[in-house]
């Protein structure tokens, strides 16, 4: 029996999630994995497994669907297992002018950045807080300290919102052998550029990218110190800090160009 506590990761048969899933499996940790595309992950279970030696569950489910963060918990649960880490990952993002938005896209975007993350946090920490120990990683984005970003309305906001949560969230839990520790990385290689449609924007364009290896690697290193934000890469730290600097409209200026085209691109 591994001596580490199950930790439950999801959005983890991709990029920063399955870095992260592949850095607890080499560090000995059991796994619950979850993720929509169930092929994928039970493709990504058995890697795990073959080349760490861990012990991999998978839980294919869509978390932004209504009520699914509880249904996946009861499933856990049901299997009689202990989750003493959880790494919330999952999140995607839409791009486009607001008012040409699928409603349906928000509304599953809304339900899976924010609400399935509150859920599987609150149902999480009563055992944890009960053990006197527990681990809890919210992936945020470098975005959440922006005043906003023109085209990716929704997704912006939905970001401040995990980044306000989780740092709240640590300070509340002080002394009491639980953690939350907030990943806010910046442009990040992965899908998540052609998956939201804003791939072509200048941001991707200009900014330099992190690798999602290197991200994990920082995310999971402060986490296991018990830390509280971590945003990885230099370009990240600044874009950080400049969101927060008045006047605040300088930066949804800036954000506004960065999430165009360039002209005659659509």
């Amino acid at each position: 029996m591994s001596a580490r506590g199950t930790a439950l990761i999801t959005g983890a048969s991709t990029g920063i999630g399955l870095e992260l899933a592949r850095r607890f499996a080499a560090s000995g940790y059991p796994l619950v994995i979850v993720s929509r595309d169930r092929e994928r992950l039970a493709k990504v279970a058995g890697e795990l497994h073959v080349e760490y030696g861990a012990p991999v569950r998978h839980f294919a489910t869509d978390l932004s669907q209504p009520r699914a963060a509880q249904g996946l918990w009861d499933e856990i649960s049901s299997a009689g297992i202990t989750i003493e880490t959880l790494v919330n990952n999952a999140g995607v993002g839409v791009y486009g002018t607001f008012q040409d938005q699928s409603l349906d896209a928000l509304q599953g975007m809304q339900m899976l950045n924010m609400l399935a993350l509150t859920t599987l946090t609150r149902l999480a920490l009563p055992g944890m807080l009960a053990r006197r120990r527990g681990r809890i990683l919210n992936v945020a984005s470098v975005v959440g300290y922006q005043p906003g970003g023109p085209r990716m309305a929704v997704y912006y906001a939905t970001k401040a919102y995990v980044l306000s949560f989780s740092k709240a969230l640590a300070v509340e839990l002080e002394g009491t052998g639980v953690s939350v520790t907030t990943l806010s990385p910046g442009v990040t290689r992965s899908s998540f550029e052609d998956r939201s449609g804003a791939n072509g924007t200048r941001l991707y364009r200009l900014m330099p990218q992190m690798s999602a290896r290197s991200v994990a690697a920082a995310a999971y290193r402060t986490m296991e110190r018990g830390g509280g934000v971590v945003i990885p890469g230099f370009f990240a730290k600044i874009l950080a800090v400049a969101g927060e600097l008045p006047p605040r409209s300088v930066a949804l200026a800036v954000n506004r160009w960065l999430l165009r085209r360039p002209e005659g691109e659509q």
